[in-house]
């Protein structure tokens, strides 16, 4: 967030950042800024923080510009403004919560990032600009946020350009859901490309978590080999991250 922020800060007049109220936050649940907050305060960027977007607030400036904002905006407030949301997939494929983990899960080879007018339909806006980029069989969901942060700004300017989006096409839609506890857990039994999907795709935010050699641990990186999966970093019930080779020899 802060590198899109600075970037867009040189290049126009930002006028505010609307971001979710302070709440609590990590072990004790003290009262916390969210990040956005944080990234604005350090560019010197006002700050609004309300409880709910009603159908009386009004933006006051042309255009808004919705990161993960991760509330709704009602008819009023869309239309009093022109809002353009990014999304890191390529739309309409993986509409939702958890567009870039659920691409990792199914193996995509490309994904993207789609800046879309928001419109009352989820992630169903139209198209103002769009990118792809490949990912890698190693790839897990740090590397892919982060590529897409670096072509955010270029898009984000493209798409203020752009008056006329493309409506998205009307094949292809998919829904990432929020992942929930479920989509952690790793099943030895299932395909080792199977396995190592899930586990780049939770890494490093979230963390994949089943038995390994009969101990309950997180796993943070794996690998495909000639002879199946390999596992290259894991995190045991109470303890640190540790390279595989550490936790086996603990073991020993």
């Amino acid at each position: 967030m802060h590198f899109v922020l600075e970037r867009l800060t040189a290049r126009h007049e930002i006028a505010y950042l609307l971001t979710q109220p302070d709440r609590p936050s990590g072990r004790g649940r003290p009262v916390a800024p969210p990040p956005a907050k944080q990234a604005a305060e350090s560019l010197g960027i006002p700050v609004r923080q309300p409880d709910r977007l009603g159908d009386e607030y009004d933006p006051e400036v042309d255009t808004l510009v919705a990161v993960a904002y991760g509330q709704l905006v009602p008819p009023g407030p869309l239309e009093r403004a022109r809002w353009l949301n990014v999304h890191p997939s390529l739309l309409p494929r993986w509409r939702g919560a958890a567009p870039i983990e659920r691409a990792l899960m199914a193996g995509d080879e490309e994904t993207g990032v789609t800046i879309i007018e928001l419109v009352e339909e989820l992630d169903a806006g139209p198209i103002a600009a769009q990118q792809r980029f490949q990912v890698g069989i190693d790839d897990d969901a740090g590397v892919v946020f982060a590529r897409a942060a670096e072509l955010t700004p270029d898009l984000i300017d493209a798409a203020l350009d752009n008056q006329q989006p493309a409506p998205q096409a009307e094949d292809g839609t998919t829904y990432a859901e929020k992942i929930g506890r479920g989509d952690r857990e790793l099943d030895w039994s299932r395909p080792p490309e199977e396995l190592h999907n899930r586990i780049r795709a939770l890494s490093p935010h979230i963390g994949a978590r089943g038995l390994v050699e009969g101990r309950p641990a997180i796993v943070w990186r794996s690998q495909l080999t000639d002879n199946g999966l390999e596992l290259l970093e894991v995190q045991p019930e109470g303890r640190r991250r540790m390279t595989y080779d550490e936790f086996l020899r603990g073991l020993r």
